[in-house]
C-alpha cells in the first residue's frame, strides 16, 4: 500500500513512531554504556567510581543557586517538549484545499469544504444510498478521499460501489486531472429505513 493510500485510510502516525523510536534509541544507548562502564570495559577504576563524578558534586554543593536554575531550565524545556508533542498529536488532521493549476504564476485553488459538498451530493445521488460523507485528506498536490456511505437495507453493495468508481469517482478523478485518487470507502446499514424495491432485469 502506497503513502498516499494509507493516508486515505487513516490519519498517518509516522512523525510519532520517529519521535518514539529516537527516544527509546538514546534511552537504550544510556543504558548500553551505563552498562559498559559497570562491568569495567572501559577500565576497573572508572566502573568503581560513583555514580555521580565527585566533582560534578562539589560544584553542585558550591553553587547551588546556579544548580537550581539550570534545573528549572531543563524542566521547563522538557515540559515545553512534551507540549509540543501532546498538542502536535491530538491537533486536527488538516483539511487542504487542492490547486488546480499546473500553468507557473497562476493559482487556482478549489476549497476543502467544496469539494466535499461535490463529491456527497453525487454520492447521495447513487441508487441505495440514504447518506454521504466526504473528507479530503492528503496534501494539496496529492489529495486522497475519504467517504463514508449509509446504505438502505437491501441494497446491492457491488452496485452500489460500480456506481461509486465509475461514475462519482471518475468525476472526482477528472476534475483533479489525476489518473489514481486513493479513496477509503465505510459502508454501514441503515436499518432504519424501509428496503429499497427489488429492480426487474
Amino acid at each position: 500500500m502506497s503513502r498516499r493510500s494509507r493516508a486515505a485510510v487513516a490519519r498517518s502516525a509516522g512523525g510519532d513512531r520517529t519521535l518514539t523510536v529516537v527516544l527509546g534509541l538514546v534511552l537504550v544507548a544510556a543504558a548500553v554504556l551505563a552498562l559498559l562502564v559497570g562491568y569495567g570495559v572501559f577500565g576497573v577504576f572508572r566502573a568503581q567510581r560513583p555514580l555521580i563524578d565527585p566533582l560534578l558534586v562539589e560544584w553542585v554543593t558550591a553553587h547551588t543557586g546556579a544548580t537550581r536554575w539550570i534545573a528549572v531550565g531543563i524542566g521547563v524545556v522538557l515540559f515545553l517538549l512534551g507540549l509540543w508533542w501532546t498538542l502536535r498529536s491530538l491537533r486536527p488532521e488538516p483539511r487542504p484545499d487542492v490547486s488546480l493549476s499546473e500553468v507557473p504564476g497562476e493559482r487556482l485553488t478549489v476549497e476543502h469544504s467544496a469539494i466535499c459538498d461535490a463529491v456527497r451530493a453525487d454520492a447521495e445521488t447513487i441508487d441505495g444510498v440514504s447518506r454521504a460523507r466526504v473528507r479530503l485528506v492528503g496534501g494539496p498536490q496529492r489529495p486522497a478521499l475519504r467517504i463514508a456511505l449509509t446504505l438502505v437495507e437491501g441494497t446491492d453493495v457491488r452496485d452500489v460501489w460500480a456506481d461509486l468508481d465509475g461514475r462519482v469517482l471518475a468525476r472526482a478523478r477528472e476534475a483533479f486531472s489525476v489518473s489514481a485518487l486513493p479513496t477509503a470507502v465505510r459502508l454501514e446499514l441503515d436499518a432504519t429505513s424501509a428496503p429499497t424495491p427489488a429492480r426487474v432485469e
